[in-house]
């Protein structure tokens, strides 16, 4: 893929900016969860199964629950799971 290819910032960040600001803090509350006081980092190892976690989510969404236990939107955790998931698929 060529660069003009990946417009990162007007194909993605000017299209989405509250949807990514979201994920971005479930990323945040994430690691407080798994590596509190640590700097940022995804630790894989804590919860891989990407897929499983995300039927769950859309579960409780189908069922009308808007926030998770934590007070983060169900809807984020769902995006969350999904690009880790597309993430690790375009690493093989």
């Amino acid at each position: 893929m060529e660069r003009k290819e990946c417009p990162l910032f007007s194909g993605l960040i000017k299209y989405f900016p509250k949807a990514l600001r979201e994920v971005a803090h479930i990323s945040y509350m994430g690691n407080e969860q798994h590596c509190k006081g640590k700097p940022l980092v995804w630790d894989r190892t804590k919860s891989p199964a990407e897929l499983d976690s995300m039927m769950r989510h859309l579960v409780d969404y189908a069922d009308g629950k808007k926030f998770d236990e934590d007070g983060s939107l169900v809807l984020g955790k769902i995006a969350w799971r999904a690009l880790a998931f597309l993430e690790k698929e375009l690493e093989k």
